[in-house]
């Protein structure tokens, strides 16, 4: 589903990743966590083919940065949802027209459109809002909103951004939620987050990113709230004296 291969990531000549490996399997939810310009957004670019490795390979939903062509990353991206600290949402249309564009720009026949829509909507709990105007929803509802419109084109994967950056406490927790019943459905997430307290509240397989790499992590409890901890590697076992 999605894979590094001995990928050097760079940013201006800057090393972001060296040598990166890395599989992420079909239906996995999979945390991406470290402190603020570690390289959690660029590792999220590299999927929707923004920026590509200058050694090395990136794979995702069928497509490689080695062979993929210019004219080909609008169609990966039609395969992805992706959602944005920021939201993104048009502010000069409604909700419903924020995700019917979406599905027109890629060519949904008209009959379609509507039943798609609604049915992005009601994964996130906003079928009611869909005539309301963004600015007239609270934070976290713009964000659902901004998740229903990565989930409306029936993705293979959600690459989310900070998704709770801008959120407080019991919004950021209501949006994970979601996206939590998105990926029970078999839809692979990536999340890419600082809050380490979210990521204890909802525990998955989380990644840290450290010296240029990803190394397997989990959240622990200290004196100034959390923080991630390397998961030992499984060492080989070794014979008994009895063997």
């Amino acid at each position: 589903m999605i894979s590094f291969v001995n990928a050097d990531i760079e940013i201006g000549r800057k090393p972001i990743f060296r040598n990166l490996n890395l599989n992420i399997q079909p239906g996995e939810l999979v945390y991406v966590v470290g402190r603020s310009g570690s390289g959690k957004t660029t590792l999220l670019k590299s999927l929707y083919m923004e920026i590509k490795p200058v050694k090395g390979e990136v794979c995702i939903g069928g497509f490689s940065s080695k062979t993929i062509k210019k004219r080909q990353i609008a169609h990966l991206r039609r395969k992805l949802g992706i959602v944005f600290q920021e939201f993104r949402l048009l502010e000069d249309r409604n909700v419903y027209d924020n995700l019917a564009f979406v599905l027109k720009v890629t060519g949904t026949k008209d009959s379609l459109v509507r039943d798609k829509v609604m049915t992005a909507l009601r994964e996130v709990g906003l079928e009611h809002a869909a005539r309301e105007m963004p600015k007239n929803l609270s934070g976290g509802e713009q964000q659902r909103v901004a998740i229903a419109r990565a989930l409306v084109s029936e993705p293979v994967a959600i690459l989310a951004d900070e998704p709770t950056g801008n959120l407080d406490p019991d919004s950021s927790i209501e949006v994970l939620e979601y996206l939590k019943k998105i990926n029970a459905r078999g839809i692979t997430v990536v999340i890419g987050t600082h809050d380490y307290e979210l990521v204890r509240h909802y525990p998955s397989k989380t990644l840290l990113i450290s010296d240029q790499n990803l190394i397997e992590t989990s959240i622990q409890a200290c004196a100034t709230g959390w923080r991630p901890v390397t998961i030992p590697a499984e060492q080989p076992q070794t014979a008994s004296a009895q063997d």
